[in-house]
């Protein structure tokens, strides 16, 4: 399990996450574009960065929309505190030079609208190009190892949600 904090430690880029759970209880997952189509840990669940000025429950309803244009969604639970996890060595280049890794607060969402509503290619840079429902369960089997704990983390937590 990840240190849990109260605020994203110095040197840890703030983001937000969104866990959505549909009426099955199975929760959104999407492959990312940059990966290659048959990488076992090619997918994540929806997260991005906190804009100045923007709370992280904002935030998290914002890059959900962005990226994948799930909208019709409310509120289940938050994960307390901050999971944090470090980028790989050689992971980063200009864009992340700046960064130890990433702090994130998440954030369950029952979704309540059609899967019709899901459009990878609805943002302005998409970020994934598949997508599934799977269970709770999985989710850190999916990931990248290096967001394996925090993934563990989120399913822990929000393993007796239901949408």
């Amino acid at each position: 399990m990840t240190p849990v904090h109260n605020a994203p430690p110095a040197g840890y880029r703030p983001c937000a996450g969104a866990v959505v759970l549909n009426a099955g209880g199975q929760v959104f997952v999407a492959r990312r574009i940059d990966q290659p189509a048959d990488a076992a840990h090619a997918w994540q669940l929806p997260q991005g960065g906190i804009d100045d000025g923007e709370d992280a429950e904002t935030a998290a309803r914002r890059e959900l929309a962005e990226e994948t244009n799930i909208r019709t969604i409310r509120l289940l639970a938050e994960l307390p505190g901050w999971q944090c996890y470090d980028f790989p060595e050689g992971m980063g280049g200009r864009r992340w030079r700046h960064y130890r890794g990433q702090a994130q607060k998440w954030f369950a969402y029952g979704f309540d609208g059609p899967d019709s509503e899901i459009d990878l290619k609805a943002g302005p840079k998409p970020e994934f190009e598949a997508w599934d429902w799977v269970p709770m369960a999985r989710l850190p089997s999916l990931a990248v190892p290096f967001k394996r704990p925090v993934y563990a983390a989120v399913a822990t937590r929000f393993r007796s949600l239901t949408a």
